[in-house]
């Protein structure tokens, strides 16, 4: 568990992260070069879970190693499936990470929603329902570590 006292915002616990895999943690399908590592390092602090419709097939054998939870989600109702899948795990005790307009939901009802942007870009949507934008996804992984950064973002 993560632990994050936010001064004049709020105080979080937080037990699950839940990403967005393509345009997150993925572009194209292939896992952007050190992410395997950096997911193996915080899953000793939270749960892991990759959420995705997985468009090019790839997720289920990029994570065969590694200790996260690989959700599929249909292709049709993606920004339900996301959404309901983290008010499954509690809002108030997960952060959410993504980019684009299917995330949008998932962003906005965790405690602490993380937009990233990559080389496939961001959704005006999912930018407007987060709490803090990453211009990549590896400065999540410093944040995640050094909760300063967080604090620092979303203070009053």
């Amino acid at each position: 568990m993560i632990e994050i006292n936010i001064p004049s915002y709020k105080k979080v616990n937080i037990e699950n992260v839940v990403f967005d895999y393509n345009g997150t943690l993925a572009t194209d399908g292939e896992l952007i070069e050190g992410i395997k590592e950096k997911l193996a390092d915080i899953s000793e602090l939270v749960n892991i879970y990759v959420i995705t419709a997985d468009t090019f097939g790839t997720v289920r054998g990029n994570f065969r190693d590694i200790e996260v939870e690989v959700k599929i989600i249909s292709r049709d109702n993606g920004i339900l499936d996301k959404l309901n899948f983290v008010k499954e795990l509690g809002c108030e005790s997960t952060i959410a990470v993504g980019n684009g307009n299917n995330d949008e939901l998932m962003l906005k009802e965790s405690a602490i929603g993380v937009c990233v942007l990559g080389e496939e870009g961001l959704a005006t949507k999912a930018l407007l329902s987060s709490d803090i934008m990453l211009r990549n996804i590896n400065d999540f992984f410093d944040m995640i570590i050094n909760k300063k950064r967080i604090i620092a973002s979303l203070r009053k």
